[in-house]
């Protein structure tokens, strides 16, 4: 497999690190959409010396599709073996605790692993209390990342704020992908032009009157299978109403089927800001509560647990840290049609439908990112309304 330059100055740095006796427990790799990242984990899985006994390598991602995305490249790449294993961070290091139902009803951090070697995908999603856990099984850890994207939703732990080892060359196959070129625009100079890029993947003025019936044709289509984002909180309201009017939801009250997202970590029932689920029981408990089941995206198990109704079409995040009680309670869910960027960090779509719509206090880096993170959500098809 070729390399590009600094692919293979990446790849020495990783296996002088690997190899040292005196290493550092982890190493931080970060690299732009189309660098190659994915790549560059499988060439240094399959560099590693050929000892009598393999080390055992422990793969894994902040979400699950972002775990089977990898393991569908690995495997292509045969950089796979029957000593591995392929996960989402939590299920790496967490056993769950179920009820007599079969419902998850907490985690248990796991006392060791049989690892030699953890590799972290999507590193920039990963929070300082996962990390710290991480850390705690003394094995030697590679995260990698993309450090163009926002920062962490939530305090001040940003893992790949500064990688120490960087890629920044894209590929030759992902410079033939529009998704890729559009990407370089945001991140390079924060301004999308206008035009057709590709199939599927287009940006409108949002002034055009081309722009208004499109939008709404794609917010009427909308499926599990697509992401829609934008900024404001007022603008995801609107948005969450109009899918669900379209949909045939006749009250503002979430209901059987409704797809929700998550507002808040809770790491002993595995749940974590911008996961996404569908609703599969609904009760209500008392005025401010309802008992719910939900059908977690990234999960295998579903969510079981109480969830605070006034969330629901509020016009901002609930904020339990100032009322424990609120918290112990229960947890924050809110409509999940449509997302702001930020929340969406640790999803991807085959669809994206984006609008642009920037911050009075963002300054032009913070706009970068912004529209950099929301465009690399993107899988197949990107629809972008600005300016």
């Amino acid at each position: 497999m070729e390399l590009s330059k600094d692919q293979r100055q990446a790849l020495d740095s990783l296996l002088r690190w690997y190899a040292a006796e005196d290493k550092k427990q982890f190493v931080t790799l970060g690299g732009y959409a189309g660098t190659g990242k994915t790549t560059l984990i499988a060439v240094f899985k399959n560099s590693l010396p050929k000892a009598e006994k393999k080390p055992r390598i422990a793969f894994c991602s902040y979400t699950g599709r972002a775990a089977q995305n990898l393991k569908n490249k690995l495997k292509e790449a045969a950089a796979l073996s029957s000593r591995d294993s392929i996960s989402t961070i939590h299920g790496l290091i967490y056993t769950p605790l179920e009820s007599s139902g079969g419902a998850i009803t907490g985690w248990a951090r796991k006392e060791k692993l049989e690892k030699d070697l953890i590799i972290v995908d999507e590193a920039s999603m990963v929070d300082g209390l996962i990390w710290k856990d991480l850390l705690s099984y003394r094995v030697p850890v590679l995260a990698v990342g993309d450090h163009g994207q926002l920062p962490p939703i939530n305090g001040s732990f940003n893992l790949m704020q500064a990688p120490e080892i960087v890629l920044t060359e894209i590929h030759r196959q992902a410079r033939n992908n529009p998704i890729i070129t559009i990407s370089e625009h945001a991140r390079r100079t924060g301004l999308i032009p206008a035009k057709k890029y590709g199939p599927g993947i287009v940006k409108y003025l949002r002034e055009d009157e081309e722009a208004q019936e499109k939008s709404g044709e794609l917010l009427e289509a909308f499926s599990a299978d697509t992401l829609i984002l934008c900024g404001y909180n007022s603008t995801r309201n609107r948005i969450n109403q109009f899918i669900r009017n379209s949909l045939g939801f006749e009250t503002a009250e979430p209901k059987h089927g409704d797809r929700v997202i998550c507002l808040r970590n809770n790491h002993e029932k595995g749940i974590y800001n911008g996961m996404l689920g569908t609703i599969s029981y609904l009760e209500t408990e008392d005025k401010d509560w309802y008992s719910a089941e939900i059908a977690m995206d990234e999960a295998q198990k579903p969510y079981s647990g109480l969830i605070y109704a006034p969330q629901f079409g509020a016009k901002a995040g609930i904020n339990f840290t100032k009322d424990r009680k609120l918290a112990a309670r229960g947890d924050l869910f809110d409509f999940g049609y449509a997302l702001t960027v930020h929340k969406a960090q640790g999803s991807q779509a085959k669809r994206v439908v984006m609008f642009e719509e920037r911050f009075p206090r963002m300054d032009d880096e913070m706009w970068r990112r912004w529209l950099y993170t929301g465009v690399t959500r993107a899988e197949e098809e990107l629809y972008l309304f600005g300016s």
